[in-house]
């Protein structure tokens, strides 16, 4: 459930500085809390200005926020170690390897076998996917934060289009396409300013639909590294899982029960034994980056919208962009989402692959577009005034 505080602390401007001093911070922890924050400030301070409508701050807010579950390891190793336990063919598994193990003469403790290796195993992937989030979390932030809190200082008092404020805001952004051109944020930030001069609703709408997208797939391109790094966390070395869990049945401190099992691998005696070790760490490689992959590929909005992002989405578009006549957003839509003003195949099975990403986050970003819902306080009030004093707050965040 979002948490709502029963009133709200003065709403700050985040500054260019304020971004640079955030994404400066070591505790990894702590600056995806503050990350969060500043998007939610961002979001808010912007919504201000431009009226209705989500703006690209908006949708990372939450995004950001999961991102610091994965980034605390917040039931990320007890949700796996559940799903490992649960599973039968895993549990037939060790028991055939621990049956052949005592067979060969070995005694194995099963329980320490059990958690021994899958607690190693657990927090080596979640520690590679919280680094791979982590890090993608700041990059993302000390770049496109920064190019908001500049907008807002360079172009968000206009009350008319005045084009030499466009064009110096614009002047510092890279050309060229992502990850290190800027011309999608040149675009998108063209498009935002048009949007605050915009009378027609609709026509205003699709404007900021189309910058959200601009933004979306500069981001989206830019965090391919990461995105990919994060979900071949859980990948695991099967050789070297089968050489620990040999260790562990036959220990290098039994003298005699290494001496037996290098005689019988000498005389070829050990082959079943082999068989149940890669049936073994099969099943395990399989279910551990399955897990991991559901833990990284779920988004909570407010008020308590669970998204599979593996799933179709399930909610409809708002009335105001069923139909839409901007053309260059429809031109972008054309390259980025296969199915046209429908959410069929909208979710991403390979969500390491870009146009799998982007063609959800195409229909996420227009599904949810008019939802006042996703401007709820991303933390209560205690939260925030602890943040602010570069505390970590208590309570669920």
């Amino acid at each position: 459930m979002v948490p709502k505080p029963s009133s709200s602390p003065a709403q700050p401007i985040p500054t260019v500085a304020d971004v640079d001093r955030i994404a400066a911070l070591t505790d990894p922890v702590i600056r995806n809390l503050r990350i969060t924050q500043c998007y939610a400030e961002l979001s808010g301070v912007f919504h201000e200005r431009t009226g209705a409508g989500a703006n690209w701050c908006t949708f990372a807010t939450w995004a950001s926020k999961q991102a610091g579950q994965t980034i605390r390891r917040e039931d990320l190793i007890r949700t796996v170690e559940a799903v490992l336990s649960a599973d039968q063919a895993i549990g037939q598994a060790l028991l055939r390897l621990v049956t052949l193990a005592r067979q060969l003469g070995a005694k194995p403790d099963t329980s320490a076998l059990q958690q021994s290796v899958w607690y190693e195993l657990l927090v080596t992937a979640a520690d590679r996917a919280s680094n791979a989030v982590s890090r993608g979390n700041r990059k993302v932030f000390e770049e496109i934060a920064r190019e908001f809190a500049r907008f807002m200082a360079t172009c968000g008092a206009d009350t008319e289009f005045t084009q030499s404020h466009l064009d110096t805001f614009c002047a510092s952004l890279r050309p060229g396409d992502p990850p290190h051109g800027q011309r999608y944020l040149r675009q998108a930030f063209t498009h935002y300013y048009q949007s605050l001069f915009e009378t027609d609703p609709k026509k205003q709408g699709e404007l900021r639909l189309l910058a959200n997208l601009e933004v979306g797939f500069h981001e989206q391109t830019r965090l391919q590294p990461e995105i990919a790094e994060s979900l071949n966390a859980a990948t695991i070395d099967g050789d070297e899982l089968k050489r620990r869990l040999r260790e562990l049945l036959f220990p290098a401190g039994s003298w005699l029960s290494r001496l037996r099992l290098s005689f019988l691998d000498l005389f070829g005696q050990t082959t079943a034994l082999d068989k149940a070790l890669d049936r073994l760490v099969s099943l395990v490689q399989v279910q551990i980056r399955s897990a991991v992959t559901a833990h990284l590929m779920t988004m909570t909005f407010p008020p308590t919208i669970r998204l599979r992002l593996g799933h179709d989405l399930t909610t409809t578009f708002p009335a105001s962009l069923r139909t839409l006549t901007n053309p260059d957003l429809r031109n972008l839509l054309q390259h980025i989402d296969p199915t046209p003003d429908s959410l069929n195949q909208s979710g991403a099975v390979d969500w390491a692959n870009l146009p799998e990403r982007m063609h959800f986050i195409a229909d996420l970003f227009r599904c949810y577009h008019e939802s006042a819902d996703l401007f709820s306080p991303a933390f209560t009030t205690e939260q925030i005034t602890a943040l602010r004093a570069g505390q970590r707050p208590e309570g669920r965040l």
